[in-house]
């Protein structure tokens, strides 16, 4: 068996998550050298969207309790996940070649990038450059921008239907790195709870590329 460094899950195989979320002015560039903005969702839509998902301001309080319980264990969270996905053909072929072969410097490329997702989700920090850095997130899963950010040679296109269903795995997976900390077993519950809430708000953004206008 073939052991490969797997980055993020499928879904953020080339999200790009930065340590600062870039500004309007500062954002990663379409083809045409424009900023990439998303001005059709406005933080007035996402605070109905978080209604939506029941996200609080308590969830913003645990998500940032989770950032020191999960940072020490950042390397050890990839592995459980690039372990899931590495075992799953049909999510290695989007870090393959047209023709079946993996993409290592791809996949390592990608791997720091996922680790500092971590950490911005646990930051919880929603202001409009984060929300316009979504759509960003979105296309580079979506033909109109995989594979352009590391300059990569695979298959072109995420399918939705696995940016998707990869929340659960990912969600899942993480409640024993939140039991390793200090905190109580409610302390957990409501972390993981905050956590599965913005993980399903962040991939709900993301599918904004895949829908026809008017229908997001």
């Amino acid at each position: 068996m073939i052991v490969v460094r797997l980055t993020l899950w499928a879904l953020l195989a080339v999200s790009g998550c930065s340590k600062t979320i870039p500004s309007a002015a500062s954002a990663p560039k379409s083809a045409k050298g424009t900023a990439m903005s998303n001005p059709r969702i406005t933080v007035a839509d996402l605070e109905v969207m978080k209604k939506s998902v029941l996200f609080s301001d308590e969830d913003v309080k645990y998500l940032r309790m989770s950032r020191d319980v999960l940072e020490p264990q950042t390397d050890a969270i990839l592995d459980t996940w690039y372990g899931f996905v590495a075992s799953q053909p049909h999510l290695l072929a989007y870090f393959s070649s047209a023709a079946g072969e993996v993409q290592p410097e791809y996949l390592d490329a990608v791997r720091v990038r996922f680790g500092q997702w971590i950490l911005d989700t646990a930051d919880a920090n929603y202001h409009q450059d984060w929300l316009d850095y979504q759509l960003e997130i979105g296309r580079r899963h979506h033909r109109v921008g995989k594979n352009r950010t590391d300059n990569a040679n695979a298959v072109d296109h995420i399918h939705l239907r696995h940016v998707t269903l990869l929340t659960l795995p990912i969600t899942h997976t993480l409640r024993p790195f939140l039991e390793a900390g200090d905190h109580s077993a409610e302390d957990v519950d409501k972390m993981h709870q905050a956590w599965v809430k913005s993980v399903l708000l962040q991939v709900t953004l993301w599918s904004y590329p895949y829908v026809i206008t008017g229908d997001f």
